[in-house]
């Protein structure tokens, strides 16, 4: 496998520290458009906040995504549950945090500071929202995923690739205002439930 981009993860600061990244669909298309010419997978990391991300990367060529952020706050992750304001949390951290390096788990060495005196922060630590149960969340994964596909018109994520390799399935930019017109608007109120 093959894992590329850099600095599109909720807990990376790598593209705000050390001015180095892109943007992240970019990134997957064109090294899985490389990567599929030698049968390498790839590996989308960094940026997947909800189950629409997962399915653009896949479309772009991804062969899985990494979902730190999004399973960390699982009841079956590690850490312990605390209350911040009426809202059950999990604390979190990247491996590019100063914390991380510090306590040593490999981030020295990913961060090539192991001999470095002074070490220079590439992630943070933060807390993220209670999920659930992997055993609920997951099953809301694959079915966002299977209708995402359903949506682009592909039975299966072989057809998704096909027609995007194909010129078939296009990707367009959005403006803000188009993107705040594709989100929940003019109402005074709402709750939004996901799964």
């Amino acid at each position: 496998y093959q894992r590329r981009v850099r600095g599109s993860g909720s807990i990376c600061i790598t593209q705000e520290v050390m001015a180095v990244g892109r943007p992240q669909g970019t990134a997957v298309y064109r090294v899985a458009e490389y990567a599929r010419r030698f049968r390498v997978p790839i590996i989308a990391d960094g940026g997947i906040t909800c189950v629409g991300h997962i399915t653009k990367a896949l479309a772009l060529g991804a062969s899985t995504v990494m979902m730190g952020s999004l399973l960390a706050a699982t009841s079956e992750s590690p850490g312990e549950y605390f209350y911040q304001d009426g809202v059950r949390l999990k604390k979190y951290r990247g491996m590019g945090c100063l914390a991380a390096m510090k306590d040593g788990d490999g981030a020295k060495e990913r961060y090539f500071s192991e001999q470095d005196p002074v070490r220079v922060a590439q992630g943070v630590a933060g807390s993220v929202v209670d999920k659930g149960s992997i055993y609920t969340y997951i099953p809301y994964l694959v079915a966002g995923i299977q209708h995402g596909c359903q949506d682009m018109g592909a039975r299966s994520l072989y057809t998704l690739r096909s027609i995007m390799y194909d010129g078939k399935l296009k990707f367009e930019k959005r403006t803000l205002a188009a993107m705040k017109e594709g989100g929940v608007h003019s109402l005074h109120s709402y709750e939004m439930k996901l799964y």
